[in-house]
């Protein structure tokens, strides 16, 4: 227990951390407890604003008065309502100086959780006692949180929900009956911001507006929205799954070796969930492992990267400040997750015109809208210097690659001669094909679909048919074999000249199986009689 009849006047952290208030319902307090009126005024105003940390302030001050009318022979409240003298008359003054300032006045102890404010009392020649962390039973994003669960969604007056699975495949199931009251999602929204306080090297607070707040708490991004911006309080935290490295994703050696040597404009496009983040993390640490420089733009910097790469926050800088940083900072390679509004294309168009490998990451519901999100913002000539290549993630796989080029020719579906015009053709870039035309026709511009009976080939089926012919090649050579992908029914046909058939059975039709199967399919292996 401390001394008696000493005065105590606790700063922003004291009362936020709710440690204070627990002292005193234990005991550990005797004596006067002095509270700046500032300090109210501050929570009240912050709160006014929409503030987290305002509703907090309010809410702690009212269970600290609870706390001391319930020891009553123990400790008082006492509320001083003149700012100490040498402040007096100036405005926008730090509520953590007020208290600082009114301790020194009353000779009285600074409560307080913050290690810099104790260090700055202490050199005015101020009493410290210094709280430790609140000692949390379980945070409570432990008790959420097990080893499949991608996302937690709590809302006052509703059960909390997890998504549980991998992106792709997953699905959203109930916690618990009993839905979420109120004090249960202020007193979760008291631990985020003690944790971002007491783990200032992996937490922080990344954008905090009128009832909205993005935190970044290690591997969990969690988002706090209430009243006025939603009809109530609600936590939304995510955490990436898997971590990956880009050989795990077994990309074509063809795909490889155009991300090493040639693309430098690079969008990695997907829906929401699909694995877009995991896949640009692996990229960025790709590049990293290959010498280049590698940083990145994000909103909020939820990607986990080595210490090397530099992560800048959108919300924190102009697109200026941000331009002329990475400028002078000559990355080889910068990578601006989760690119949204007009003024990020234009950035991510502008810093890669002047020479930046950029790597974007958007949201697209398929390869060809990634694209299209350019149109109206960029010029359309200028699309393929921007953007030279197109991944797009379905299910955490490389699903579709796109590549684009400039040419002059008669639009697909024109025949005039005198309509020739520069195009923008969109290829399938592991077989070559074209698939999308893009071209200005009077005032509109047109995204045309190239219509082929050819078939469009996956990522996936690339690389099986690439194995296949391989192992073909070294069993019967070059001998005029036809292989056929049915996606409906998951079979392979494989077809060979008859007077090669035999050497197809036993062990090298085993491989053969061996090779369809670890990609889902069947094999049908049958003599050309043609």
């Amino acid at each position: 227990m401390m001394s008696e009849g000493k005065i105590y006047v606790p700063d922003t952290s004291a009362i936020l951390s709710g440690v204070f208030r627990e002292y005193i319902l234990d005991g550990k307090v005797s004596g006067k407890v002095v509270v700046p009126a500032y300090l109210l005024n501050y929570f009240e105003e912050q709160a006014r604003k929409g503030s987290s940390i305002g509703y907090s302030g309010v809410r702690e001050l009212s269970l600290l008065r609870e706390a001391v009318e319930s020891m009553p022979e123990v400790v008082e409240l006492e509320y001083v309502y003149e700012l100490p003298g040498s402040v007096r008359g100036q405005r926008d003054l730090s509520p953590d100086v007020v208290s600082r300032l009114v301790a020194l006045e009353v000779d009285g102890v600074l409560v307080t959780c913050d290690e810099l404010s104790a260090t700055v009392a202490r050199s005015m020649g101020i009493d410290v006692w210094v709280l430790p962390p609140r000692g949390e039973k379980e945070f409570f994003l432990e008790k959420f949180f097990g080893p499949d669960v991608m996302s937690i969604h709590l809302k006052e007056g509703a059960k909390p929900y997890a998504k549980k699975g991998v992106p792709g495949q997953w699905s959203f199931v109930s916690l618990r009956e009993e839905p979420l009251t109120r004090e249960e999602l202020e007193d979760y929204v008291r631990q985020i911001f003690e944790m971002v306080r007491t783990n200032t090297s992996t937490s922080f607070i990344e954008y905090e507006g009128v009832g909205v707040v993005i935190a970044q708490l290690d591997l969990y991004r969690v988002v706090i929205t209430k009243p006025p911006f939603s009809d109530g309080i609600e936590i939304t935290v995510t955490r990436p799954v898997a971590r990956l490295r880009l050989e795990d994703y077994n990309l074509p050696k063809k795909l490889l070796e155009r991300l090493e040597k040639q693309a430098e404009g690079i969008l990695i496009a997907g829906a929401p969930g699909m694995g877009k983040t995991t896949f640009a993390q692996a990229l960025a640490e790709y590049y990293y492992r290959k010498g280049k420089v590698v940083k990145t733009i994000e909103s909020p910097r939820d990607m986990h990267l080595p210490a090397d790469i530099t992560q800048y926050s959108r919300n924190y800088a102009t697109s200026e400040e941000i331009h002329d940083v990475l400028l002078l900072s000559r990355p080889d390679y910068t990578f601006f997750d989760e690119m949204r509004d007009t003024k990020d294309f234009e950035l991510y168009a502008d810093l890669r015109l002047a020479g930046v490998g950029m790597v974007g990451v958007v949201h697209a519901t398929s390869p060809i809208d990634a694209v299209q999100r350019f149109i109206g913002r960029v010029e359309l000539g200028m699309i393929p210097s921007i953007i030279d290549t197109v991944i797009y993630v379905k299910h955490g796989r490389v699903e579709k690659v796109y590549s684009l080029e400039t040419t002059v020719k008669i639009p697909y579906g024109l025949k005039e001669e005198d309509l020739a015009r520069p195009v923008v053709v969109v290829r399938d870039f592991l077989s070559g094909d074209p698939e999308y035309e893009l071209y200005v026709f009077g005032e509109r511009t047109f995204v045309v679909p190239i219509k082929r009976h050819a078939e469009k080939i996956s990522v996936e089926n690339y690389k099986m048919k690439n194995a296949l012919e391989r192992a073909l090649f070294k069993i019967i050579g070059d001998s005029g074999y036809e292989i056929t992908i049915n996606d409906a029914d998951a079979v392979v046909t494989i077809r060979v000249p008859v007077d090669e058939f035999n050497y197809l059975a036993g062990k090298p039709r085993r491989k053969l199986e061996r090779i369809v199967r670890r990609y889902g399919y069947d094999l049908d292996l049958k003599p050309s009689l043609g």
